[in-house]
């Protein structure tokens, strides 16, 4: 048979002849460029194409879609080039077929950059033309329903992948259907056994539950009749199998009590019925406490949209019921492809739509702020949670964000410079930690300050990819900045050996070097030397070279003055806890910048040979913070020793970060902790005091430990 015909006649149904005659153009012109290729299966390779076209004509995609389904393989993988499609078939369905085309003409160091660069530039590709992901998506689904060909370990790996990444995006854009089918076929694949089991358990529960669905379905019925309510489809909602896998695996629940809950779905023809449906079923079963979500008021992110309740049922079974229009109806299953499916202006299907383009346009801003391909897909996987919750700004509009998600989240949904500025909230007008997830419902409001930046210390509870690329970004040049500030500081120093000082040094001569090293500018250079991956000693040596002048006596001991206020790329050692006061040095860590140790530090010790690594320092007059250091107290045995402990360093405004008590023996314990203080002289009063106490045998600093 004909591998054409059945596409053809799926065409047939809602294409002009001439269109027709252009997608057969199309086929024979893959035909040929595919020549004897094959699949693993043995087919010839031409019958993949046909089949991703024939998946998007039942979506009644139109002409230049199912063409550049056809075609979608052909740069990658014959010798077809870009320019004979453009002349072929035009501009349109060329950027469609780049769009879906990996990227093989550049050498990526492993699978997973390539992964993530393909990824990158697929998403980009969407952004300009959403039926790219839905070439993609049918390429993806008929992958999956003939992966059985492939060897074992691409099988799993390409099944993994469809269920972090293309899944999920099926079910952003509200593609139910496709989610569904991806997910079920990418759990067979990944874990055949389980599948099989799970499958076999289902099959058998269904036949033990007929008679309680005929009885509730019997009662829905009778009441629905009774209320004079027309238009009403009532229809048993079974659950797929990975949606049960998943639920009986992260909510640690046997396979009994999932089966054990009954779904229904009703679908009435207006939006009012909705609401007189849910009623019905309230009066008929009750219902179960805060079970009851609104998604025709406030829909989800992918524009999803129906009632949920959950109920009491005969002989106590709970019963899941969802209410929505059929216009709803045929969203939920087809999201952005409904618009094609449909051929109508409905404001449902013009909202998921224009929902997906903002999430897409949030995508390009995202890939903006990551660093690479592989810290952008880490962004755009976070982006896609199943679960959402909805909260409201002062003004009433509703933001939609990931479940789990923080005001800091919140305020880079908005905007981002709300984002970068934000010191404080307000969750229904009371202050608010900026970590505290937020819940469905929340009024929230943003406080922010000009002068305030990011914390790093956002990443550690920031959800949204959003939020967590836009914060990695601002850290990224704020480091930028810091390294080149550290690194010209670290090359004074360095120059000081020889003589010279930096402002001596014309620019020619800095440019000289900064070409000799393949580096993009004289930035470039002092950030290398300031995040440690170049040594100071070295790029001094290679200036004093070129500026051609006479070796001059110097103290190679010169020290480098630190003010505590360099950031980033300045961090100090957990090893030893150095305070101002001491006596102290860094270490030059490459990728990290200069860590500070004690100069007596075992650590440090190690590396004292090593000159270009080792920077003496010394602390600025007056410096100012707050500075950890651990120290250790014997204590009595006794009720409030401890406690007695705790209240001398809070009068002495000292600050416990962390606190071990550990008894000794029946009379004594003692206790280590991490406490802030100022500086040498603040810590001597603290230590003064606390020996005062009666209750305090020992105390002492300490200075070395294992990190």
């Amino acid at each position: 048979m004909n591998i054409f015909a059945s596409l053809k006649t799926e065409l047939q149904q809602y294409m002009t002849g001439n269109e027709l005659a252009s997608i057969e153009k199309a086929y024979e012109f893959s035909k040929k460029a595919h020549g004897d290729q094959i699949r693993y299966s043995g087919e010839p390779y031409i019958t993949h194409p046909v089949a991703v076209a024939l998946i998007l004509a039942e979506m009644r995609m139109d002409v230049e879609t199912i063409t550049a389904a056809i075609l979608h393989d052909v740069i990658e993988d014959t010798s077809v080039n870009t320019t004979n499609i453009i002349n072929q078939f035009g501009q349109e369905v060329s950027n469609l077929v780049d769009g879906v085309t990996k990227l093989t003409q550049i050498n990526f160091e492993n699978h997973a950059q390539a992964q993530a660069e393909n990824f990158r530039k697929m998403i980009m590709a969407m952004a300009s033309d959403i039926r790219i992901i839905l070439v993609k998506l049918a390429d993806r689904l008929h992958n999956m329903r003939t992966i059985h060909g492939l060897p074992a370990k691409k099988r799993r790996r390409i099944a993994l992948e469809t269920l972090e990444i293309f899944a999920p995006i099926a079910n952003r854009l509200g593609m139910h259907a496709f989610r569904v089918e991806l997910e079920d076929l990418g759990f067979r694949a990944l874990y055949p056994l389980r599948y099989k089991i799970l499958k076999t358990a289902v099959e058998k529960a269904g036949g033990n539950r007929h008679e309680i669905m005929a009885l509730i379905e019997t009662q829905i019925r009778e009441a629905i009749t009774k209320a004079q309510l027309s238009s009403v489809n009532l229809s048993s909602r079974g659950k797929h199998l990975y949606s049960i896998y998943k639920k009986m695996h992260e909510k640690h629940l046997s396979f009994s009590e999932i089966m054990d809950v009954y779904g229904f779905r009703i679908t009435v023809g207006k939006v009012d019925t909705c609401y007189r449906v849910l009623g019905l079923l309230h009066g008929l079963f009750k219902p179960i406490s805060q079970r009851f979500k609104d998604y025709i008021a406030i829909p989800k992110a992918n524009g999803y949209q129906s009632l949920h309740t959950i109920l009491f049922g005969p002989y106590g079974v709970p019963i899941e019921a969802q209410i929505r229009t059929e216009e709803m109806h045929k969203v939920a299953e087809n999201g952005i492809a409904a618009h094609w499916l449909y051929k109508t202006e409905k404001k449902a299907l013009h909202d998921v739509q224009s929902r997906a383009n903002a999430w897409l346009q949030g995508m390009v801003e995202m890939d903006q702020s990551a660093r690479n391909s592989l810290e952008f897909i880490e962004h755009v996987k976070s982006d896609l949670f199943p679960d959402e919750v909805y909260v409201f700004t002062p003004k009433g509009k509703i933001i939609e964000l990931p479940f789990g998600a923080t005001a800091v989240d919140f305020a880079y949904a908005i905007h981002s410079a709300i984002g970068n500025t934000c010191v404080a909230v307000k969750i229904d007008k009371r202050l608010s930690p900026l970590s505290m997830p937020l819940e469905s419902g929340q009024q929230v409001e943003i406080i922010t300050t000009q002068n305030a930046r990011p914390n790093a210390a956002w990443l550690n509870f920031v959800v949204t990819g959003k939020a967590r690329s836009h914060i990695k970004h601002y850290l990224k040049r704020q480091q930028h900045a810091e390294s080149i500030a550290l690194g010209k500081r670290l090359t004074e120093k360095a120059l000081f050996t020889y003589g010279l000082e930096l402002g001596q040094i014309a620019t020619p001569v800095l440019q000289a070097i900064v070409d000799a090293s393949q580096l993009e500018s004289i930035a470039h250079l002092f950030e290398e030397v300031g995040m440690g991956n170049r040594p100071a000693p070295l790029v001094a040596k290679q200036i004093s070279k070129s500026f051609s002048s006479q070796l001059t006596s110097g103290d190679a001991l010169h020290p480098l003055t630190i003010q505590g206020t360099e950031g980033l790329v300045l961090s100090y050692a957990k090893c030893c806890r150095p305070i101002p006061g001491d006596h102290i040095a860094g270490l030059i860590k490459e990728g990290q910048g200069l860590e500070v140790h004690l100069m007596s530090c075992p650590h440090l010790l190690a590396f004292q040979h090593q000159v270009e690594r080792c920077v003496p320092l010394l602390w600025e007059n007056n410096i100012a913070g707050d500075f950890s250091v651990d120290i250790q107290i014997d204590l009595l045995n006794k009720r409030g020793s401890l406690g007695g402990v705790t209240t001398a360093l809070a009068e002495l405004d000292a600050n416990i970060m962390t606190l071990r008590a550990q008894e000794s023996d029946v009379h004594h314990f003692h206790v280590e902790m991490t406490v802030t203080v100022k500086n040498r002289s603040h810590l001597a009063r603290i230590m003064r005091k606390l020996h005062r106490q009666s209750d305090v045998i020992r105390i002492l600093r300490l200075k070395s430990r294992a990190v």
